[in-house]
């Protein structure tokens, strides 16, 4: 049976007891400055691309390395993150389709240019489900006219009741007065007569 002398012995051998836990030099901060710099060039379609091409994205350790990178989405993490998009990679490049997609430049392409357009737009879309619609103001009510109305304005009541539900009225039916009996082919008999003494002056 083994003495606790040498069990001791044993446990500092074995890497992985808890007394040889390793410990950064500077409590992780050097760590923790090249892990936001790595995630943050996710944000890159390029980078991604240049990944895939070189088949990083194909090594179980860097796929593994990319799944523990998740860590950076939790609130106390996040607010470090000054490109979010490196998110959204990040959570991309989880899927196998993805990363084999990335490999080609032509889906390359279309990521960027979806990025862009994501970029061009985002305000002005944002702006729509924020700000409140403004409200459909009343029209102004027209101020009172003192005085018996004018004739010359109004619809004479004949040609209103004349015209049958739905109909719009003509404009000239609006420009003769009320009360006058002048119809359209009186005005154009009116014009022919005018024309023939003209014509009879000029000849005499």
């Amino acid at each position: 049976m083994a003495s606790n002398h040498e069990l001791n012995e044993e446990a500092d051998d074995n890497p992985s007891s808890p007394t040889n836990v390793y410990k950064d030099p500077d409590d992780g901060r050097q760590r923790f400055l090249l892990e936001l710099e790595f995630v943050q060039c996710l944000a890159n379609p390029t980078y991604i691309h240049y990944l895939a091409q070189n088949r990083y994205l194909e090594d179980e350790a860097f796929i593994g390395y990319l799944k523990y990178l998740q860590y950076w989405q939790q609130p106390e993490y996040i607010k470090y993150i000054m490109y979010p998009h490196c998110l959204f990679f990040l959570e991309l490049l989880q899927n196998a389709n993805f990363r084999n997609a990335m490999a080609h430049p032509a889906n390359k392409e279309l990521t960027h240019r979806q990025q862009f357009y994501f970029w061009k737009n985002y305000r002005n879309n944002r702006l729509k489900h924020i700000l409140p619609r403004p409200l459909l103001e009343p029209a102004a009510q027209p101020p009172p006219v003192s005085g018996p109305p004018q004739a010359a304005v109004s619809a004479p009541a004949s040609a209103m009741a004349a015209s049958p539900a739905g109909t719009p009225l003509s404009p000239m039916q609006y420009g003769v007065p009320p009360g006058s009996g002048i119809s359209k082919n009186d005005m154009k008999n009116a014009g022919i007569d005018r024309r023939k003494r003209k014509h009879e002056r000029s000849m005499s």
